[in-house]
C-alpha cells in the first residue's frame, strides 16, 4: 500500500497510543491505564485514540455479557468489583442423565459482568483520569481504510486522516496465521427474561446442562444464571464442527426453558435482551504480533483480544486472559514504551494449547471414532479434581504438577489415540 506520507488530502495526527477496536479487549487496556495514570503523576497527558464505529464509553450498549471466576477479596476482584453484576460462590453442572453436581468453588466465585455495566464503569474512571490531566482521549467513530509501518512508527488509514503513532494496538477480528489440525466453532444464543412474579432461586447458577439434546458430533450445554428472583440469563451453547444456525439455537433454547425454570417458565416472559456470538475454538495459532516490516526486530503493532489468542481453545473463555493482557500492557504504555518493545505475556502456556489441541481432537472424533464423550468428559473433569484446579487450569495458571493430576482423571485411551494423531499431523506439517 503506498505510504501515507504521499496522501497530501489526509490530515495525519500523532497519537501515542491508538487502540484499533473499542470492544471488551480494548476498553479492557483503557480500564487498567487509566487507573494506572491516576496512580502515579505525568508530566504531560498521553495521547490516546480509540478507532471504532461506536463509542462504548457513551452509549453504554447491552452487547454481551462476560462471565469469569476471581479470587475471593483479590485485587482483580476489587478492580472489577463496581461492574460486577451478580456472583455466586457455588455453581451447578447437570449431567445427561439429569444428575446434579454442586461445586463449591472457594476461594474462587463466579462472576456475571454485563456488557452495559463494564462500560459505565470504565467511563468512570477514564473521566478521571481525564479530568487529573493524566489521559488525553479520543474517539474516531469510524472504521480503519489501512495500516502502514513506516520507519518513523505506524500509520492509521482513516477516510479522511491518518494517526501516526508508535504503538498500535488492534483488536479486530483476524484468521489464524494458518490452519489448525482441529476446530470447532462454540455458537451461542443468550435470553436475559424477566419473570412475572418472584419464583427463581437466585442462588442457583447452572454452569453447564448437558441433559439438553446433543449434536451428533461436539456437545451442547444450557446455561442458566439468575441475577434475581425474577429475572434470569438463559443460553443455548454447543461446540461443533460447523454453524448450526440461530434458527436450531433459538427453538433449543425454547425447549430448555421449562427445565431451566420449572414451573416459572410460562409465555409471560419477557425478553429484556438478546446476545448471540460464534466463537473460535481452534488450535491454529493467534500470533500476538504481525512479521516485522523490513529492518525492523519487531512490529509495533500488538494483536489483542480474539486475534491475540485470548480465547481458550477447549472452553471459549477469553474475559480473564483479556484483563492480564491490559494488566500487563499499562504501566509499560504509561511510561511510553513502544510497541516494538511491549513485553506481552503469552495468553496461555505453550503445553495448555497442546492439552487443547487433544481435547479438541478427541471431541471431534467422538466415542464412535475413538474419541470422547464430551458431556461425560467434562462432568468427569470437574467431579474428579477440585473445582478450584480445573478452572485455573481453564485460566492457564496450573502449574505442571496439577496438570498431571488433571490428565490422570481424563479417558486414557481416547486421549493417548488424540495425542498420537496429533504427533502424526505436526510431523506432516514439518516436512
Amino acid at each position: 500500500m503506498p505510504g501515507s506520507e504521499r496522501r497530501p488530502d489526509r490530515c495525519v495526527r500523532d497519537a501515542d497510543v491508538v487502540l484499533l477496536g473499542g470492544g471488551g479487549a480494548g476498553i479492557a487496556v483503557l480500564h487498567h491505564l487509566a487507573l494506572h495514570l491516576l496512580r502515579q503523576q505525568h508530566r504531560r497527558p498521553l495521547r490516546v485514540v480509540v478507532v471504532d464505529p461506536l463509542d462504548r464509553l457513551v452509549h453504554r450498549p447491552s452487547d454481551r455479557t462476560w462471565c469469569s471466576w476471581l479470587p475471593r477479596g483479590g485485587p482483580s476482584e476489587a478492580v472489577l468489583a463496581p461492574a460486577v453484576h451478580r456472583w455466586w460462590d457455588t455453581v451447578h453442572l447437570v449431567a445427561a442423565d439429569g444428575t446434579d453436581v454442586p461445586l463449591d468453588l472457594a476461594p474462587l466465585r463466579y462472576v456475571m459482568v454485563r456488557g452495559e455495566d463494564y462500560y459505565a464503569h470504565v467511563a468512570e474512571v477514564v473521566g478521571r483520569a481525564q479530568a487529573s490531566g493524566s489521559l488525553q482521549l479520543e474517539h474516531a467513530a469510524e472504521l480503519a481504510e489501512g495500516v502502514e509501518e513506516h520507519d518513523d512508527g505506524v500509520r492509521v488509514i482513516l477516510p479522511r486522516a491518518a494517526l501516526r503513532t508508535r504503538t498500535l494496538l488492534d483488536s479486530r477480528p483476524a484468521p489464524p496465521s494458518r490452519p489448525g489440525a482441529s476446530s470447532l466453532v462454540q455458537e451461542f444464543l443468550g435470553r436475559r427474561f424477566r419473570l412475572p412474579g418472584a419464583g427463581i432461586d437466585a442462588d442457583r447458577a447452572v454452569l453447564m446442562d448437558f441433559s439438553v439434546p446433543q449434536p451428533d458430533v461436539g456437545l451442547a450445554f444450557g446455561y442458566c444464571l439468575p441475577t434475581d428472583s425474577a429475572s434470569v440469563l438463559v443460553e443455548h451453547t454447543a461446540f461443533v464442527p460447523r454453524s448450526l444456525g440461530q434458527v436450531h439455537h433459538a427453538a433449543a433454547l425454547d425447549a430448555y426453558l421449562p427445565r431451566a425454570l420449572g414451573t416459572t417458565a410460562s409465555a409471560d416472559l419477557r425478553v429484556e435482551h438478546e446476545e448471540t456470538g460464534t466463537i473460535p475454538m481452534t488450535d491454529a495459532p493467534f500470533p500476538q504480533r504481525p512479521p516485522a516490516p523490513p529492518g525492523a526486530r519487531r512490529s509495533r503493532v500488538v494483536k489483542l483480544g480474539t486475534a491475540g489468542g485470548a480465547v481458550r481453545p477447549s472452553t471459549g473463555y477469553a474475559f480473564s486472559a483479556m484483563q492480564r493482557a491490559a494488566r500487563a500492557l499499562a504501566g509499560q504504555l504509561a511510561a511510553g514504551v513502544p510497541g516494538d518493545r511491549l513485553d506481552l505475556p503469552r495468553p496461555y502456556p505453550r503445553r495448555h494449547a497442546w492439552m487443547d489441541a487433544l481435547l479438541l481432537r478427541a471431541l471431534l472424533d467422538g466415542p464412535r471414532r475413538g474419541g470422547i464423550d464430551g458431556p461425560e468428559f467434562f462432568v468427569r473433569l470437574f467431579t474428579s479434581n477440585p473445582p478450584q484446579r480445573v478452572l485455573r487450569f481453564l485460566d492457564g495458571l496450573t502449574c505442571p504438577t496439577e496438570e498431571l493430576a488433571l490428565m490422570a482423571t481424563s479417558p486414557r485411551g481416547p486421549m493417548l489415540r488424540a495425542a498420537a494423531a496429533d504427533a502424526a499431523w505436526r510431523l506432516g506439517v514439518g516436512r
